[in-house]
Parts: structure tokens; sequence; C-alpha cells
């Protein structure tokens, strides 16, 4: 990568990670203390003040063992090439191991499909994630340097994401809500839109609607926080259907029996959000690729429910 005029004068260890945003500060800090990062070919120290235009260059090392199990795990893959996949996650799988969740998810499935359980395997790069119970589209690096790249389209906001929602009330046409972001001040493991260090952009067009009881949105995601949709719609005063964290979950058990959006929450039995829609570049040829995972049969009955109610 060549350093431009805006690098001049800055200290590499602060210029790297502004030429490769897919690359932490603490990962860069790493390569140069182990002398991995060289300008005009040579070996430099981080402290190295930038003149502009050198050529920097950038050795990345094989990712360490994570110590994390490969697991013969059902994965169904939208698309497939030496650099990603494209996923469809099922609804109820979580994507990265965890204290609670140290099995069964998305990543000890994909290290048993790519060998990386193994010397010499692929170590699969996580380019975002999906809440356990959100359907969908998930891309994963099989490469570092389709992580970084991906990694920075996601960061640049390059990245096409459209998601369907299954939402309580008549929600209007279309709308957009821009608000701050951060942690709900009372419950640490929720989020609010009413306050926060960050910025959160979300944008909906109504697709169908069943009566004053429920709606069917398309919901276009621009930012993306943590919970950002389910957040939004639930402040909004349209909370996801069957989401117990923000709300939906709450007015089903108000419903009476029999009551077609109390039976269709019931049949899809989690927060009703599928990640429907996924564009971006690739990162190695260039072109603009669009994926699509299909309605998940759950989210399917539940609008069938409210179709026929």
């Amino acid at each position: 990568m060549q350093a431009g005029e805006g690098e001049a004068g800055l200290r590499l260890d602060l210029a790297v990670p502004r030429l490769a945003p897919g690359l932490s500060r603490a990962r860069v800090q790493r390569l140069l203390g182990d002398g991995l990062v060289l300008v005009d070919g040579r070996v430099a120290k981080a402290s190295t003040r930038l003149r502009g235009n050198e050529r920097i260059s950038l050795t990345l090392p094989d990712p360490e063992p994570s110590g994390i199990a490969a697991q013969d795990l059902p994965l169904t893959v939208l698309y497939e090439d030496r650099a990603l996949l494209v996923l469809d996650k099922r609804a109820g799988m979580v994507v990265h191991p965890a204290r609670g969740t140290p099995h069964s998810t998305v990543v000890n499935a994909l290290l048993h499909r790519l060998g990386g359980g193994a010397p010499g395997g692929e170590r699969p790069g996580l380019v975002h994630r999906l809440d356990k119970d959100t359907s969908g589209c998930l891309v994963v690096a099989r490469t570092e340097a389709a992580l970084a790249d991906l990694q920075a389209q996601f960061q640049a906001r390059e990245v096409e994401k459209v998601y369907l929602a299954l939402v309580h009330g008549r929600l209007p046409d279309e709308g957009r809500l821009e608000t701050p972001y951060g942690r709900h001040p009372r419950d640490r493991k929720r989020f609010t839109g009413r306050q926060g260090s960050r910025r959160a952009l979300t944008e909906w067009r109504v697709r169908e609607r069943f009566g004053d009881r429920a709606t069917l949105a398309e919901v276009i995601l621009h930012t993306g926080r943590t919970h950002q949709i389910r957040v939004h719609l639930s402040e909004a005063g349209h909370p996801i259907v069957a989401d117990p964290a923000y709300g939906g979950a709450r007015r089903e058990a108000r419903l009476p029996a029999g009551d077609p959006l109390k039976m269709a929450a019931a049949s899809v039995g989690r927060q009703a959000l599928h990640a429907w829609k996924l564009a971006f570049r690739h990162p190695v040829t260039g072109k603009h690729r669009r994926f699509e995972a299909p309605l998940p049969p759950d989210l399917a009955a539940a609008i069938e429910i409210l179709r026929k109610g």
C-alpha cells in the first residue's frame, strides 16, 4: 500500500490503521513488534515518521490456533469461493463461541467445514454477526486479506443490508430513524436509541399489512449497532413480534387466546427478524455481489396465520 500526502508526518503505528482499516491498532502494534512492517523495503519501528509517498508492505502471519473445537454441524451455504462464504444462518444458532455457549456455534461448524481444526486448515474470519435468534445472510472471510477488505467495506457503510421484520401495529408506509445509540442505563444487556455516544440509522418501507394488528416491513440497516432494528422499532412503538427483550412478547401476553397475532408469535417462537439481503464488493474480483436468504419456514408460517386472520 502507498502512503499519501495525508499520512505525511504521522507515526507509522497511526498511519497503518488508516491505510488498512480492517486491521486494529493492537494488531498493527503486534506486526510492528514482530518486524513484519516494511517501509520502502526496510523493517520500520512504530515511531517512524512518514514523509508521504512511501511504499508500506505488511506480512500477515497465519492465525494462531484458537482452541475452539470443530464440530460437524449443518450449515446452509448460499455462496462459496476461495475468499469467502455467505451463509443462511438458522435462527437459534449462536455465531461465535462465548462463555455460555462454547459449542454448537457457526464458528464451530465452519472450522469443521474448512478443516480449521487440523494443521494447515483455514480459520474463518467473522466480518459481522447476527443475534442468536435472527436468521439470514451472514458473510464469513476465508483469508486475512478478504477479512480486512470486507471489514473496511462494513466500516465505510458500503455494504447493503436489508432485513424483513414482522412488527406490532400499523407501521407508517416508510420512515427513517436516526438517533444516538448506547447501552440502556438500567439494563446493561439491552440498548437504547434515546442516549449514547454513537449514531444509528435505520430506514424501512412496508411490504404487507395485516389490518392494524401487524406489519411486515423491509428494513434497511445503514449502521450495524447491536440490536439496532429491534431497539429502533420498539422505541418507535412497533416492537418486533415475539421479541422477548424489547416489548414484543409482553404485548402478546396481553392478547386473548385465539388472537391471530398471538398465534403467529407462538408459531415463530423467536424475534421475527430475518437478514434477507446482503450486497457488497467482492474483495478479490471487485464485482458487486448480491445475495438473498429465502424466508424461513417459521416466519413464513407466522405470516400465513396473519393473512388468514
